[in-house]
């Protein structure tokens, strides 16, 4: 049976989960348990991305992922990896990459388990609204996460 191991961080977003299994991150998202310490190479690494990320002194992550969904999720998930921190796309726009629906792409970005490193936060509706946000706090940490990234 493999062994997950967890950090939970503070951050000026709130607190954020790292989940690693194997030396590779399966998870991360924002929470509101309470802080954990811990001594894995793999949870501190990604934890430092994230905080010099934060600090806007690093635009890409160098970080070993393990993805747990369908080849259809995963084909969105690269898709999003593409782009560029500070831009943003839209649903519409991956979809018509990937042949399929513009909802289709939305539901696959609701299922990602690595936010930030998966930026779905930077795929937003074709006429510029901020729409869904699976991630704690919703539309709101949407905003946030896009205002950050345009400093």
């Amino acid at each position: 049976m493999k062994k997950n191991k967890q950090l939970i961080f503070k951050s000026k977003f709130g607190n954020i989960r790292i989940t690693s299994e194997e030396e590779k991150i399966v998870h991360i998202e924002f929470t509101n348990n309470n802080l954990i310490n811990s001594n894995s190479n793999i949870l501190n690494i990604t934890k430092n991305q994230i905080e010099e990320y934060l600090l806007n002194n690093r635009k890409k992550f160098s970080i070993n992922i393990s993805l747990n969904g369908t080849d259809f999720q995963h084909r969105v998930w690269e898709q999003i990896k593409l782009i560029p921190y500070g831009k943003h796309t839209t649903y519409l726009k991956i979809a018509k990459i990937l042949k399929t629906s513009p909802r289709a792409i939305g539901n696959a970005c609701g299922k990602n388990p690595i936010l930030l490193i998966i930026p779905c936060h930077r795929v937003i509706a074709s006429n510029g609204n901020l729409t869904g946000f699976s991630a704690l706090g919703g539309i709101n940490t949407k905003k946030h996460l896009l205002d950050h990234e345009k400093l």
